[in-house]
């Protein structure tokens, strides 16, 4: 139950996060009264209309990021949980299906919420923000394991020279003893 906690408490955290995030409370009326104040700060003499994409794009760009980190989550988690060895494509398109039913669900929840709406273009957003998620880990994944096969390439080599280096000799004495 431990480890099932440790691998998997992540990822269930990380879709409560999701969920509060598609409450009121960060929907674009919300986020505005912060992202707002900060570009006018940065830039005094902005437009509304400049605001209003910056807006935007900044929210787009948060749905991209909270799905990729829930993609590395789902990743780690089924990695290490699982004994799944036959097919990786397999693994990489099942956790982009929970992916997806996430997205579903957390857009759905939306009209639910009077201060937001449901979009397939944000369940769009949501699978890419995914699959760069699934392709960042992947990346790691290959890295990770070409520097284990390297340091045991690295290792057996090592272990080749210092054996060739000590040739062990045998001294015989006259009586038959060593």
């Amino acid at each position: 139950m431990r480890r099932f906690l440790k691998n998997w408490l992540p990822v269930f955290v990380w879709v409560g996060v999701i969920f509060l995030g598609s409450t009121d409370l960060m929907s674009a009326e919300h986020t505005s009264r912060f992202i707002v104040p900060f570009l006018r700060w940065l830039k005094p003499d902005i437009s509304a209309e400049t605001l209003a994409s910056i807006h935007f794009i900044l929210r787009k760009c948060a749905h991209v990021g909270e799905y990729a980190v829930l993609g590395l989550l789902l990743l780690r988690a089924a990695t290490l949980m699982t004994n799944f060895k036959r097919s990786i494509s397999i693994r990489y398109l099942s956790l982009l299906g929970v992916c997806l039913l996430v997205a579903a669900t957390d857009e759905f929840h939306q009209t639910f919420v009077a201060s937001r709406g449901a979009s397939v273009r944000d369940i769009m957003i949501d699978s890419g923000g995914a699959i760069l998620g699934l392709l960042v880990g992947s990346i790691f994944r290959m890295s990770r394991s070409a520097a284990t096969r390297l340091a045991a390439e690295r290792e057996a080599k090592r272990r080749n020279t210092i054996t060739r280096q000590r040739p062990r000799r045998v001294i015989r004495l006259g009586n038959g003893q060593r």
